[in-house]
This record gives C-alpha cells, sequence and structure tokens, in this order.
C-alpha cells in the first residue's frame, strides 16, 4: 500500500498560448516586485545594522508589503483569521509549498529557520539571507552554536518560524512535529519567558483542479511548480489562521508542547478543507 507522498503529483496540463503569457507577465512582476524589494532592503539594512545591530525595526516593513503585494499579483485570494503574537517567543507552522513564504511574511513580522542548504540556493537563498533567515545544520557538532543563536535572535525580540514537520507536503494532511526542534524553547531559562504561537497555513485549490495544487514536496522540482502557479487562468486561495499562543513554562516536556502545537494546526486544515481524519 503506498503512501501520501509516493502517489503522483497533480498533472501538468499544456499551457497553451495564454498560459504563457500568463505565466510571463506574472512572473515579471512578481519578480520585479520582490527583487526591487530586496535591493531597497539591502540599502536599508546598511543603515539600520550599524544603528540597531541585531535588532531590525525597519527592514522588516520591506519583506511584509513584498509579500503582502505577491498575491494580488499571482491572483490568489488571501485570508488572515487571528492575530500574530506581540510577546517573547517563537511561531511553529505546516509546510506545504515555496508559496508558504510568501503567505507567512505578509501578516507579521517573522523570521525563518531553515535547512543550510538552502543559504546555497540559487535566487531563494539570497533572498533568505537577506530577510534574516537562521540557517541551520544537523550535525550534533553543530548543535550548541545554534541554540545560542536562537537565543540571541529570541531575546532581541525576533519572532522565530519554524516547520516543525521538518519537509513539506501536499497540503492535505499535517505531519507529526518533531520534538527535537521544540528544544532550544526548553534551555537557558527561556522556558520562563517564551509563548508559542501555532498557525495553520490553509490552501484552497483553484475551481476544477487537483486539491494539491499549492503542494510542493518530494521530489517535485521548483521551477515546473512555480510555472504551473504563474501560468494558471484560475487561482485559488491562501487562508493562515492564528491560534491562541501558549507559554511554554506549562508543557512538561517538548513532546508535550510539539503534540499540543500540531493538534492546533491540524484542527483548523481539517475544519477548513471539511476533512474527517479516520485514521
Amino acid at each position: 500500500m503506498s503512501t501520501w507522498n509516493e502517489a503522483p503529483p497533480p498533472p501538468s496540463r499544456p499551457l497553451g498560448p495564454m498560459g504563457v503569457l500568463r505565466a510571463l507577465l506574472r512572473g515579471l512582476v512578481l519578480g520585479s516586485v520582490t527583487y526591487g524589494g530586496l535591493c531597497l532592503l539591502l540599502l536599508v539594512r546598511l543603515i539600520e545594522r550599524p544603528i540597531h545591530g541585531l535588532r531590525r525595526p525597519w527592514t522588516p516593513h520591506i519583506t511584509l508589503a513584498v509579500c503582502r503585494a505577491a498575491f494580488p499579483i499571482l491572483g490568489i485570494r488571501y485570508r488572515v483569521s487571528g492575530r500574530p503574537m506581540r510577546h517573547i517567543g517563537a511561531v511553529v507552522a505546516n509546510h506545504v509549498s515555496w508559496l508558504d513564504i510568501y503567505a507567512l511574511n505578509a501578516c507579521q513580522k517573522v523570521y525563518f529557520v531553515s535547512k543550510a542548504e538552502v543559504a546555497a540556493w540559487p535566487g531563494i537563498g539570497w533572498l533568505a539571507r537577506a530577510t534574516g533567515t537562521v540557517f541551520i545544520r544537523r550535525a550534533r557538532a553543530d548543535t550548541k552554536a545554534q541554540q545560542q543563536l536562537f537565543h540571541d535572535r529570541i531575546r532581541a525580540g525576533h519572532h522565530l518560524l519554524f516547520f516543525p514537520e521538518g519537509t513539506s507536503t501536499d497540503g492535505l494532511r499535517v505531519l507529526p512535529f518533531k520534538p527535537t526542534l521544540f528544544q532550544p524553547f526548553h534551555d537557558h531559562g527561556l522556558e520562563r519567558v517564551m509563548q508559542i504561537q501555532p498557525v495553520s497555513v490553509i490552501y484552497h485549490a483553484p475551481k476544477g483542479e487537483d486539491p494539491r495544487f499549492y503542494g510542493w514536496w518530494g521530489d517535485m522540482a521548483f521551477g515546473p511548480h512555480l510555472l504551473r502557479v504563474l501560468a494558471a487562468p484560475r487561482q485559488g486561495a491562501v487562508e493562515i489562521v492564528f491560534h491562541d499562543p501558549v507559554r511554554v513554562q506549562d508543557f512538561a516536556s517538548r513532546k508535550a508542547l510539539a503534540a499540543w502545537c500540531e493538534a492546533r494546526v491540524r484542527s483548523a486544515i481539517d475544519e477548513s478543507l471539511g476533512i474527517d481524519r479516520i485514521f
């Protein structure tokens, strides 16, 4: 019996002349806004960094504006429920697509935590580094240094965003949250001051399309997926649901905290997509 990630991805349809034109126009505008915003951010950061150091009071507003503009450009409807927390802490969310970066940056000032390999990806790596992404390695030798980096960033007031599933999915499910990613929240007394806010990222496919339309997972290539989204004649919607934050110190272990966050994220996705779990 095959598992969900062994099933074939949504089939690619021929683009046709109009599809090619839509992809070109949307791609040009989105690329111009994204990398134009990046250039502006780097210029502002030249002034911001000497004055404020690790803190970033100005540049996140640029990231926010660029990511909000992405959805009208793509034609994807975008809505938000709940409010991002203001308290010191971190955010955890499910992971579906490269679109998550735009979706989660468009409604809050947040800094992603990503695997180190992403820093070397053409285009995406530059964006990630410029916007303050924290890159982590899985090597045990790097654990202590990375935990100290988390602590420094969190105490500087940064809301770090983790994807505790450890990978992306087809958008119809939430994989088990890995408790190990919650370990930094229980060190150096951070559990006494930190809160964690779970966030559900929910994609609604365009009418008539495979419900996994926006999902990007496994060995799916980035280029064809990007092209399919850009060329779509009808777009769907993305929904961001902020759940109530919780205090880390209220949970006896990282495993209990991970399980609570996972349940909250999954419940909103199931409710919004009308999924009745029987397994």
